[in-house]
């Protein structure tokens, strides 16, 4: 008998093994721990033991030989609002340019294989569609019991990057978060892969944000032309995409003025600037998140989920906790939060930002120093939303 050797199968084989290993168990509270062993007492008989074992059996071995519903890209939800020819023509369209889930291809970067791509394909199915989501869009079978939300990669926004606020990430950036993961967030490491992989995934990652910046570029060319031109997406709505990720090579950002060693008079400064340029707006005069914004739950992402200005007390920095991490993150701000770049109102003062860095990793490692900040008001990370009843009576 040749059997199906697909993920499908290995899973449920697990299963039925479990299954047959819990049989076995039963079998022997009731007194029939074997043939040998079966009396005329036994709840048992020796022909149902081994019935059932040979049912057992054979269910792992037919298990996920069906065939299995080829896997395809989903299209967001304005794709849904055209016409059933436009439609078509826009994922055609898509599919000769980004390609398909049977044969992705990276757009702008030729150089990039088929199996490449296709080995990228088999690690993010496995380590990464439960919470990204096959099409890469943020929504996986686990992504709604999570905080912050997966990332859909399908806008080209990513957080956590070492280029100026708006521009695409360097790939360089998207292996690090790969290898090191996110700290704080359901985000993990993979630094355990093999290289190989953690390259081959990111390439795929970028075939499928590209993807979802082509159809986001296809849209808009439908809603001005009410057809898809072939010539138009070839001259303009391929470069469009392209081009962003071409601008950001060379942009990585790098510090105005040189690291200093930190002392305490850096801490201080930091502290002060700290309230004066801005950033207690957000996350308080004690780095700790507790302003009414914060609490209430009114910030959202470039998602449209709720978002926090962080904890900078609790130890983690999702960005990293290397001081160019941090110095980063204040000179151009996080991509796809409210959190903004200082480089324009601090460039008459550069070593400012050394300074707000000093302050940061301070008030982050208080805890690991034995400090303990007072406790502030308790609110959840996740506003609540109030159901359908109680939102029809706040209205009336």
């Amino acid at each position: 008998m040749r059997l199906c050797k697909t993920p499908r199968f290995h899973y449920e084989l697990a299963i039925y093994a479990k299954l047959a290993a819990l049989v076995w168990h039963l079998l022997c509270l009731c007194g029939c721990s074997s043939p040998s062993t079966t009396s005329p007492n036994s709840l048992f008989t020796v022909t149902d033991y081994r019935l059932g074992l040979l049912v057992t059996a054979a269910l792992a071995l037919t298990a996920g030989c069906q065939r299995e519903t080829p896997v395809e890209f989903s299209s967001g939800e304005r794709v849904s609002t055209l016409t059933p020819e436009l439609q078509t023509a826009l994922k055609a369209a898509l599919a000769d340019f980004a390609g398909s889930h049977a044969s992705p291809k990276l757009l702008g970067d030729d150089s990039v294989d088929q199996a490449t791509l296709k080995r990228g394909q088999q690690v993010y199915r496995q380590r990464c569609a439960q919470c990204h989501g096959v099409t890469g869009d943020g929504q996986g079978p686990v992504a709604g019991t999570m905080y912050p939300r997966p990332r859909d990669y399908r806008k080209g926004i990513f957080k956590f990057t070492s280029t100026p606020y708006g521009d695409r990430p360097l790939r360089s950036d998207l292996v690090r978060t790969v290898t090191k993961g996110i700290h704080g967030t359901s985000m993990p490491s993979f630094k355990l892969l093999p290289q190989e992989e953690i390259d081959a995934v990111v390439d795929y990652v970028l075939a499928l944000t590209r993807r979802g910046e082509l159809e986001d570029q296809l849209l808009e060319l439908v809603e001005f032309e009410e057809a898809v031109d072939p010539e138009l997406v070839q001259d303009e709505s391929v470069p469009a995409v392209i081009n962003k990720w071409l601008q950001a090579q060379g942009s990585e950002v790098s510090p105005l003025t040189s690291q200093p060693v930190f002392s305490e008079e850096h801490v201080t400064r930091g502290q002060e600037a700290f309230k004066t340029v801005g950033c207690i707006k957000c996350h308080g005069p004690d780095g700790r998140g507790q302003t009414p914004d914060n609490l209430a739950g009114n910030l959202k992402d470039a998602w449209g989920h709720p978002t926090r200005a962080a904890d900078l007390t609790s130890g983690f920095l999702h960005g990293g906790q290397r001081p160019i991490d941090i110095y980063r993150r204040i000179y151009s701000g996080i991509n796809g939060t409210p959190m903004p770049g200082f480089a324009n109102s601090l460039k008459e003062t550069p070593d400012t930002i050394w300074d707000l860095v000093a302050f940061v990793m301070h008030i982050t490692n208080a805890r690991r120093t034995g400090e303990s900040p007072l406790p502030g008001p308790i609110a959840p990370y996740i506003p609540q939303v109030a159901d359908s009843e109680t939102q029809a009576a706040e209205a009336e």
